[in-house]
C-alpha cells in the first residue's frame, strides 16, 4: 500500500463519458503525502466505434502501472515509488518500433536523475530568502507572487542553472508559439505539427507572443501555467532569461526557423536551406542574362534573412554582377507593403533593374503591385522571384516563380524532436536543416535585349 492510501482501499478504475464522445478514464493512485489529496492517472480515449472496448483496455493498464508503482522499492530507503501525480495522461497503445515515444504514456513516473552538486529547489528558495513553495508557484508560472521576488528568484535558477528533476503533470498538448501569426506560414506548420502530435493524442495549441508582449504580458510565463508536453517556437527570438525559465521548468522546447544564433546554439532547431535557396534564385536569374539584378531583403536581424540575402550575392559576386548598395533594399518585416514600397524606388532608379529577387512571397506580391503601378510587365519588363511558395503564388498573374520552403515538412520534424525530449530520449542530431527547391513559374524570363 503507498504511503498515505486509504486502508481498505482499492484502485479500480472509473470510465465517465464526456460531452464531446470521448471517454475519459480515471483510477485511483493513492494520497499525496505532502498535499494530503487523491491522486489519479487518467487518459482520455478519442469517440469512435471502439472507444468503449479501447477505455477498458486503458483501464487496465492504468492499473497495473499503478501496481507497479507500488510495488516498486526506491534505491535510499526500499520502500514504495511515490504514486504519480494527480492528473497524470497515460496511452493506451504502446508506439510501434521506430515511432516516436510517445510522452503521454511516462508523463507522471518520469523524472530526471539529479548529478551531484546540482541545486535543489530548497537550495534556489533559501537563497532567494522565500518558501519553497514560493519557488515552485515561480516555476510553474502561477499567481501570488511579487514582481520583484518573482524576478529574484528567476535570476537565481538562471544564475546556479536550476532544472526541476521531474516533469510533473504536463497537458496533453504541444504548443506551437509564433511572433506574429502570419497565416500563409502558420496554418502550413501547423498542419505538420497535427500530424506528429495527433498521432499520439496530443492536441496542438498556438499562442502569439508579438501580441502578448504588446499587451504587456510575458508569454514564457504564461506557457508554465499551461505546462504543454513541449513548445516549439517559430520565428522568435529569445532572452537568456525566458530560455533559462523554461528549461527550469523542464519543459522541452524546440525552435523552428531561429531568428539568431545566441543563446539559441543550445536549444535544438529546424530551419530550410536559406543560403542555397538565395543561392539558387540568383543563379536562376543569371542564367536568363540578366545582370541588373536587385535584391529586397527582410530584416537583416532575422538570420533566415541574412542567409537568403547572402546565398543571393555570394551567386552574384560569383559571376562578376556584384550587389551594388543601389540595387539593395532592406525591409522593416517581411510584408507586402515592403515590397511595394521598395519596389516602387528600384523601379523608379536609371536604369531600373530588369530583375528583383525578394526575401519571402509577400514582398514579391508587393513588387507585382509596384510593378503594375509603374506600367511595367512581368515578366516581359521585370522577372520577379519569391520565397517560401506559399499558396498565393499559384493564384497572382502570372503564377509566381519562388523558393519552396518545405513547411509541413519541417513542423513535422520538430513535434518529432521535441516529443522525443519530452520522452527523456537524446536526439540523434541538434539541428535540422531542410532542402529548399526553386519553383520556376512564368514570372521570370529571358532578360529584355537578350
Amino acid at each position: 500500500m503507498p504511503p498515505g492510501s486509504t486502508p481498505g482501499r482499492r484502485a479500480r478504475g472509473e470510465i465517465e463519458r464526456l460531452p464531446s464522445g470521448s471517454l475519459r478514464v480515471r483510477v485511483y493512485a493513492g494520497i499525496d503525502p505532502v498535499s494530503k489529496r487523491r491522486r489519479y492517472l487518467t487518459e482520455t480515449v478519442p469517440a469512435g466505434p471502439l472507444a468503449a472496448r479501447d477505455a477498458e483496455t486503458v483501464r487496465t493498464l492504468l492499473l497495473d502501472t499503478v501496481r507497479r508503482q507500488h510495488r516498486r522499492p526506491t534505491a535510499a530507503t526500499g520502500g514504495p515509488t511515490p504514486a504519480p501525480t494527480a492528473g497524470t495522461p497515460a496511452t493506451a497503445l504502446a508506439p510501434a518500433p521506430g515511432a516516436v515515444p510517445s510522452p503521454a504514456g511516462t508523463a507522471g513516473a518520469r523524472r530526471r536523475s539529479r548529478r551531484r552538486g546540482e541545486p535543489t529547489l530548497t537550495t534556489i528558495a533559501a537563497l532567494a530568502d522565500v518558501s519553497a513553495p514560493t519557488v515552485s508557484k515561480v516555476l510553474n508560472g502561477r499567481s501570488g507572487v511579487a514582481a520583484q521576488t518573482r524576478s529574484r528568484v528567476e535570476a537565481l535558477l538562471r544564475e546556479h542553472g536550476y532544472r526541476r528533476p521531474e516533469l510533473g503533470t504536463p497537458s496533453a498538448s504541444v504548443e506551437v508559439v509564433f511572433y506574429g501569426m502570419q497565416s500563409n506560414l502558420a496554418v502550413t506548420i501547423m498542419q505538420g505539427v497535427q500530424q506528429v502530435a495527433g498521432a499520439h493524442r496530443l492536441a496542438v495549441g498556438f499562442t502569439d507572443a508579438r501580441r502578448q508582449v504588446s499587451e504587456g504580458r510575458f508569454w514564457a510565463r504564461d506557457l508554465l501555467a499551461r505546462r504543454p508536453t513541449g513548445v516549439i517556437a517559430v520565428h522568435l527570438g529569445f532572452t537568456s532569461e525566458q530560455h533559462a525559465l523554461l528549461a527550469a521548468s523542464a519543459i522541452p522546447l524546440v525552435v523552428l526557423d531561429p531568428t539568431g544564433e545566441p543563446p539559441l546554439h543550445a536549444v535544438p532547431s529546424v530551419t530550410a536551406t536559406n543560403w542555397s535557396g538565395g543561392f539558387e534564385a540568383a543563379r536562376h536569374l543569371l542564367d536568363l542574362g540578366h545582370r541588373r539584378i536587385a535584391v529586397i531583403s527582410g530584416p537583416t536581424d532575422r538570420l533566415c534573412a541574412r542567409a537568403r540575402l547572402d546565398g543571393a550575392r555570394a551567386a552574384l559576386e560569383a559571376e562578376g554582377v556584384g550587389l551594388p548598395a543601389r540595387r539593395l533594399r532592406v525591409g522593416h518585416w517581411f510584408s507586402f507593403d515592403d515590397g511595394l514600397h521598395l519596389g516602387r524606388e528600384l523601379l523608379r532608379q536609371h536604369p531600373s533593374p530588369t530583375a528583383i529577387l525578394c526575401g519571402n512571397d509577400l514582398q514579391a506580391l508587393g513588387v507585382y503591385e509596384a510593378a503594375r503601378l509603374a506600367g511595367r510587365r512581368i515578366p516581359g519588363d521585370l522577372s520577379v522571384v519569391g520565397f517560401d511558395d506559399i499558396p498565393h503564388t499559384t493564384l497572382c498573374g502570372p503564377p509566381m516563380t519562388s523558393v519552396r520552403q518545405p513547411l509541413t515538412e519541417m513542423g513535422e520534424a520538430a513535434a518529432r524532436m521535441v516529443l522525443t525530449l519530452a520522452a527523456n530520449l537524446s536526439l540523434a542530431q541538434t539541428r535540422v536543416e531542410l532542402a529548399t527547391t526553386l519553383v520556376v513559374r512564368d514570372s521570370t524570363a529571358v532578360a529584355p535585349g537578350n
